[in-house]
């Protein structure tokens, strides 16, 4: 039996599932610029590449990219973050609206956009440049507001933390989201994660989970130590993604581990954020974390083939 045809038992139509799934994004957005060119020479002012710029692409990063993979997989997704009120920001909210993602960017005019720009050459990176501040304590607490109101129209909350200052209130948000009976999954960053405590589920990728948890000896110490956690923050589970070696599930039914499906890996930029996106929406449509793991596990493979900020779509998932 297929992972599809598995996947229809628990929902008799898995498109119609996903389209009815409701999941609100909060977090840090961000605008991802790439300039594509060309090198042919060493520029005679300092010792680096010149490039000539040929074609430029821009794509919503961050929680935003989050929110486009939900949009991508059929489900429906909505954003609230806080952006400036400058000019990367209208491009911002121009790309998430086109994808229809139901934005509400608030806009502080006391900082930029977080914007990152690559140039790129030969399918290799010669230099990110980043601009980014952190929004103010006023429009924050405006966004908490406005969360809170929104939580009774969606399944599931994803919060996507990208260390931007963004979800300053995500311990006031998980209470919140828990209390309105709504799971909570949150893609971590940092070494304090208390902040997360009661929250549903955390996606934190291998490095990060040794910074919080420490190295490990084998796999039962692996073990070990992501249930200690699970416990220690009152989570109900814990996903470990774990690149080469594919990704852990961890619950108070055990763990559950599944062998990574990447046949290429050519970008990993991006992969939390897919993966995050696609537990989130399965669990919207009424899957088991199990099979929302085997789900988000295949949509993995098949992103870390593509470059940069980067989607799966529905049609590319249940070909997987």
């Amino acid at each position: 039996m297929s992972l599809l045809e598995t996947l229809s038992l628990n929902c008799a139509d898995l498109s119609a599932c996903l389209a009815g799934a409701r999941v609100l994004v909060v977090g840090d957005v961000m605008l991802d610029r790439y300039w594509f060119g060309e090198v042919n020479r060493i520029s005679p002012e300092a010792p680096v590449p010149v490039a000539k710029i040929t074609r430029i692409e821009e794509r919503a990063g961050g929680a935003a990219n989050v929110a486009r993979n939900i949009a991508a997989l059929g489900g429906q997704a909505s954003l609230l973050s806080v952006v400036g009120d400058d000019e990367a920001a209208s491009a911002l909210e121009t790309l998430l609206l086109r994808d229809g993602i139901a934005t509400s960017l608030r806009r502080d005019p006391s900082i930029s956009t977080t914007t990152k720009l690559r140039v790129v050459a030969r399918q290799q990176q010669l230099i990110r440049i980043d601009f980014e501040e952190a929004p103010s304590h006023e429009i924050l607490a405006d966004k908490l507001d406005d969360f809170a109101a929104r939580l009774a129209q969606h399944d599931v909350v994803i919060l996507s933390d990208y260390g931007k200052g963004g979800l300053t209130h995500v311990a006031r948000m998980v209470e919140l989201a828990r209390a309105a009976g709504k799971p909570v999954l949150i893609d971590p960053k940092g070494d304090d994660w208390s902040k997360y405590a009661g929250a549903t589920l955390l996606t934190p990728n291998k490095s990060e989970f040794r910074q919080v948890a420490g190295s490990w000896r084998d796999e039962a110490d692996l073990a070990q130590r992501a249930q200690t956690l699970r416990q220690q923050l009152q989570l109900d589970a814990l996903l470990v993604t774990r690149s080469e070696e594919g990704m852990s599930l961890f619950d108070a039914d055990g763990a559950e581990h599944q062998p990574t499906l990447a046949r290429e890996v050519f970008d990993v930029s991006g992969a939390g954020d897919t993966v995050i996106a696609t537990l989130g929406l399965a669990l919207a449509a009424g899957l088991s974390r199990p099979h929302a793991m085997h789900l988000a596990n295949a949509a993995a493979g098949i992103v870390v083939a593509k470059l940069g900020t980067a989607v799966v779509d529905q049609q590319e998932l249940f070909a997987a």
